[in-house]
C-alpha cells in the first residue's frame, strides 16, 4: 500500500475508533498517529483481547480481581491503552493504580488459559473464571481448567517454561 493511503487508513480508523472509544494513553506511549488520536491496537500482541474493538479482558477491570476478588465490568469513562490494548477501570483510582504499576495487574500468559498454556497452547479464558494466587493473576477457559490449576502446583513451573515460546507463536 502507498505511503499516503497507509496514511488515510490509519487517520481514518483512528477517528473512528476514537469517536467510539475516547481513551487516555499511559505516560510515556508515544504515538506515531497525528496528535489527538489514540493508539492503534497492535495484532501482534500476546494479550488476549477483542480483536474488534481492541479491549483486553472483555472490558472487566483487572484491579477489581485483586481488590473486590470479583470480574467487575470496566466503564468506558475509565480507560486507557496499554501494550496495545483498551483497558477499562471500575473507577480512576484503579485505572491510576493500573497506570503506575501495569506488571502487577497484568494478568499471567497474556489472559490466556492457564492450564492450556501449561499444556502447550493458547487457549481463550474466560474473565469470570480466574484465580490471584501469590499477587499473581491467571484465567481460565473452565471450572476443571481453574481447580485443576490450583490442586497441581507443578503447572504453574509448567507454564510459565511453557509461556515464551507460546507468546512467540502468537506474535506471528
Amino acid at each position: 500500500m502507498k505511503a499516503a493511503a497507509r496514511h488515510a487508513v490509519i487517520v481514518l480508523a483512528g477517528i473512528l475508533i476514537g469517536s467510539v472509544l475516547p481513551v487516555a494513553i499511559a505516560p510515556g506511549k508515544a504515538s506515531a498517529l497525528p496528535a489527538g488520536l489514540p493508539e492503534l491496537p497492535n495484532l501482534g500482541e500476546a494479550m488476549q483481547r477483542d480483536n474488534r474493538t481492541g479491549l483486553a479482558l472483555s472490558g472487566f477491570d483487572p484491579v477489581a480481581y485483586f481488590l473486590n476478588d470479583a470480574a467487575v465490568p470496566g466503564s468506558a469513562d475509565y480507560e486507557l491503552i496499554h501494550d496495545g490494548a483498551v483497558w477499562r477501570f471500575a473507577s480512576a483510582a484503579n485505572r491510576d493504580a493500573f497506570r503506575e504499576a501495569p506488571e502487577v495487574y497484568t494478568p499471567r500468559f497474556g489472559g490466556f488459559d492457564a492450564s492450556g498454556v501449561a499444556d502447550g497452547r493458547a487457549v481463550d479464558a474466560d474473565p469470570h473464571r480466574f484465580a490471584v494466587i501469590g499477587a499473581k493473576l491467571y484465567f481460565f477457559r473452565n471450572d476443571e481448567n481453574r481447580r485443576r490449576f490450583l490442586a497441581e502446583a507443578a503447572l504453574r513451573a509448567k507454564a510459565q517454561q511453557r509461556w515464551p515460546a507460546i507468546a512467540t507463536s502468537i506474535a506471528r
